[in-house]
């Protein structure tokens, strides 16, 4: 099948409902097992904030070429192109339109760290023109979307891997793997804090986009609403539209960890989730302030988020509680002692920096190998852990508004998840001015998922939520069984 042109690849891929058969020879992209020595050449789409660090490391890679630098803002090409030129003694090209590098038989890989609401699309283009893919957590915007992006990379026969570096870790391993076969006795509780302070986004007025942005590219596959300042470039996180909010953001890093360490976890059985948007009025919709609990049947996974502006340090970890005590900060306390053993070589807590140099070489040797199996965190990884903030959220978004009287009684099934809602609520008395006593908060509705399906039991609307109406023009390729 002759291969569509660039202005034509996005309307023939989306119209014909199926994708193009590619034969791309003398590249990575012919499935060939190639040497070490042999060149990659990466593009990287998105190169505003994190994009920097895809620069970095792969920009100091033997043998890997920075061949792209893609992004709808065009503000970005001069001084990011010339980090790469001043790194590599290569000037990349610069576009900032994907489909102008999907048509270049000569690029090897793209490595997306663009919205969210792009990962989806952008990974299946990728996988049908022939293009191994490295993209950022949350691998999509929604269930159906993740889905979608495994029978991508399984039909084109594609490396792709998520964006968890952790994942690389061996010390976050060996961790995982301790707890998931019960060193310190059977899991019951997997217990997630992300307490990162997050300001206000404010409230803007609708203005014209820089002429430099392409917004109508930026919007991409999103309905396309008013331009703002509040949304270019990062705050977007906060939107339904184009983010998933902190659950979505941090959250996927310590859902992947504690995913590893629950046994049998694919997906739970259900999830229930609440919280709100406290402390200040903006713009922003995902809340600032969640919890969020998960049945995994013989574990359970609970997620507090707290994101209200506040002095204290900044915390990300996963506590687990088991039939014998508790793990916390690399220290096993048995139950009824006081004093926690040191974990030998236990990972620290944080934000997920550590590694992230292993991670992309994992990936660049597994585009090498064309060995989909040896990477660390894969599409199929990558998907189910997705999952675990997109059912949060799901959850939370049908919700109802209810006074902080009420206590949530489908809290009750886990004694850490109702301590939980008691810290939270404390919290947000002190530090977002919360009044208890009138003030509401968001309950979402206990939410059955057959992880099979990958569909709700009994809720239509919930099921609505697993996809979304894409712009003609971007919609989601879909494929024939």
């Amino acid at each position: 099948m002759n291969r569509p042109s660039r202005r034509n690849f996005l309307k023939y891929t989306t119209a014909s409902g199926i994708a193009a058969s590619f034969a791309i020879s003398g590249t990575k992209s012919s499935g060939q097992v190639v040497g070490a020595n042999d060149r990659v050449r990466i593009a990287i789409a998105g190169i505003n904030g994190r994009g920097q660090v895809h620069m970095n490391i792969f920009g100091g890679m033997k043998n890997v070429e920075i061949s792209h630098l893609v992004d709808p803002d065009s503000r970005l090409f001069a001084p990011r192109s010339a980090v790469v030129e001043k790194q590599t003694g290569k000037k990349p090209q610069c576009v900032q339109d994907i489909r102008d590098v999907l048509d270049d038989q000569t690029v090897d890989a793209v490595s997306i760290v663009t919205p969210n609401h792009w990962h989806a699309l952008m990974t299946v283009w990728s996988c049908q023109a022939g293009k191994d893919v490295y993209v950022e957590k949350p691998c999509s915007h929604g269930i159906v979307e993740g889905r979608r992006m495994v029978e991508a990379a399984k039909r084109y026969d594609r490396i792709v891997q998520h964006g968890t570096q952790w994942r690389s870790d061996p010390k976050w391993r060996k961790y995982t793997t301790d707890i998931r076969e019960g060193k310190y006795g059977k899991l019951q509780t997997a217990s997630i804090q992300i307490f990162r302070p997050r300001k206000s986004i404010g409230i803007n007025k609708p203005v014209a986009p820089p002429r430099e942005l392409d917004y109508d590219l930026w919007t991409g596959p999103a309905p396309l609403s008013p331009f703002r300042t509040n949304l270019v470039h990062y705050r977007w996180h906060w939107m339904w539209d184009y983010g998933d909010g902190e659950i979505g953001n941090l959250g996927v890093h310590e859902f992947e960890m504690a995913r590893w360490a629950i046994p049998g976890s694919d997906s739970p059985k259900s999830v229930v989730s609440l919280g709100g948007r406290f402390g200040y009025e903006d713009q922003a919709e995902t809340p600032n302030t969640q919890l969020s609990l998960y049945d995994f049947g013989d574990a359970k996974l609970v997620c507090q988020q707290r994101g209200v502006h506040f002095d204290k340090p900044l915390r990300m970890s996963i506590d687990f509680y088991t039939e014998d005590g508790v793990i916390r900060d690399g220290k096993f306390t048995p139950h009824g002692k006081k004093q926690g053993e040191v974990i030998a070589g236990a990972p620290a807590s944080g934000l997920p920096e550590n590694y992230a140099r292993a991670h992309f070489e994992n990936f660049i040797d597994c585009v090498r190998s064309r060995n989909s199996d040896a990477l660390a965190s894969d599409v199929l990884d990558g998907h189910r852990t997705a999952v675990l903030a997109h059912l949060g959220n799901i959850s939370y978004r049908l919700g109802e508004t209810v006074p902080f009287s009420k206590q949530p009684e489908t809290l009750t099934a886990s004694e850490v998840a109702s301590d939980s809602f008691e810290s939270m609520k404390q919290h947000l008395k002190s530090d977002a001015g919360v009044d208890l006593s009138r003030d509401t908060y968001q309950l979402g509705p206990t939410l059955t998922f057959d992880a099979n399906a990958e569909r709700f039991d009994g809720s239509v609307k919930a099921n609505q939520l697993l996809t979304r109406s894409y712009r003609k023009g971007f919609e989601l390729p879909e494929f024939e069984s």
